[in-house]
């Protein structure tokens, strides 16, 4: 099997330089994009910097300046899956990829210790030993991005990944309608990192986007990055619940300028989640962004994404809109419960030509 070599030639070993394989597509160039939103224009080019994004002053006028063209990002949104496609080994070698950026996640009300001590085993090694050594990936050390639960099940999902190097994320700040007191979402954000978690999702005020309260939404996105300190925080910004594309670009600047290291589509909760149109336009924002300060910002699709073939249409999104950093677990990550089932589904289909049935690769 080729598809650990071609998991190295798309940045899978630390050491490997080069980028993804370009499937055979329409050649177009930067400046043939199609115009899908508008805003400040003749910036100087910044200094590219590898840190994390440290926030900048609330720039309203940047923020009230973007409109953003609809028809062109649901135009852009449908050709996403039809403009480029990876098959046999190549695809094979894209799902490993995929592998190692999902936050696997669990959320839900009847969460117990035992349910999240078997996740994370599962996030340990999420690949079977035969299945791994078929596709010859065993040295590989494949895992996932993060384990992502609620506050309460931090302690048990920190000693349960004790000696791994995967970082427990926790959904903080008055998960999932973010309409708890400021203050007592900042002391969950706190608890959160003293129980051990080293990354943490929060959830903006709705209201403040819907109203166009920037300063608020500014100042509340702040607050929370300062509580964060050291841990990196996801700015979850629930596009289903923000009316407009235009809120959602607005919201994305926003968060980014007030120190966001990722901004997330969802809560998984909301009626509307993940879709390529919300993706493309908070892509569209971390390109404006990176182009203004230099910094780049990661991006987290979360809820609905269950399959290998709606993951892989991120990942071609992703190297498309801002190019092969943005395939690494450091700047692109996936929300995701029941996705690696059939990531795992998929892979064995390579190796033997046939679909497994699911009791073959069980999640918890």
């Amino acid at each position: 099997m080729t598809a650990k070599r071609n998991l190295e030639s798309i940045g899978g070993a630390p050491a490997t330089a080069g980028a993804a394989p370009a499937p055979a597509r329409e050649s177009r160039g930067a400046d043939a994009r199609p115009t899908l939103m508008t805003g400040p224009a003749n910036r100087a080019q910044p200094i590219e910097h590898g840190g994390r994004n440290p926030g900048t002053p609330l720039d309203l006028d940047a923020v009230r300046s973007i409109h953003v063209n609809r028809s062109a990002v649901e135009r852009r949104a449908a050709t996403i899956p039809t403009r480029r496609t990876v098959k046999k080994e190549w695809q094979a070698a894209w799902l490993l990829r995929a592998i190692t950026l999902i936050d696997l996640t669990t959320l839900a009300g009847d969460d117990t210790p035992g349910n999240v001590r078997r996740l994370c085993a599962k996030a340990r090694r999420p690949l079977r030993d035969d299945l791994e050594r078929s596709l010859g990936a065993a040295e590989l050390s494949i895992q996932v991005g993060a384990v992502c639960v609620y506050h309460a099940l931090v302690p048990t999902a920190v000693e349960a990944l004790a000696g791994s190097t995967i970082p427990v994320a926790a959904v903080s700040a008055g998960f999932p309608a973010g309409l708890s007191p400021l203050e007592q979402r900042i002391d969950e954000i706190h608890a959160s990192i003293a129980a051990g978690a080293r990354e943490i999702d929060i959830v903006i005020t709705r209201s403040h986007v819907l109203t166009g309260n920037w300063h608020a939404l500014y100042d509340e996105v702040k607050a929370f990055r300062t509580a964060c300190g050291e841990a990196h925080m996801k700015a979850i910004l629930a596009t289903g619940e923000l009316g407009t594309l235009n809120n959602v670009a607005r919201a994305s600047v926003v968060a980014m300028q007030a120190g966001a290291d990722f901004i997330k589509t969802s809560t998984g909760k909301e009626g509307v989640n993940a879709t390529l149109a919300f993706a493309l336009v908070m892509a569209r924002m971390i390109r404006e962004y990176k182009d203004l300060t230099g910094f780049g910002v990661g991006f987290k699709p979360a809820g609905g994404i269950r399959g290998a073939k709606n993951v892989l249409e991120y990942m071609y999104l992703m190297k498309d809109e801002l190019g092969d950093r943005w395939l690494r677990p450091e700047l692109f990550r996936i929300g995701a419960s029941s996705l690696l089932t059939d990531i795992e589904r998929q892979l064995e289909h390579f190796v033997t030509g046939r679909y497994a049935a699911a009791h073959r690769m069980p999640m918890p």
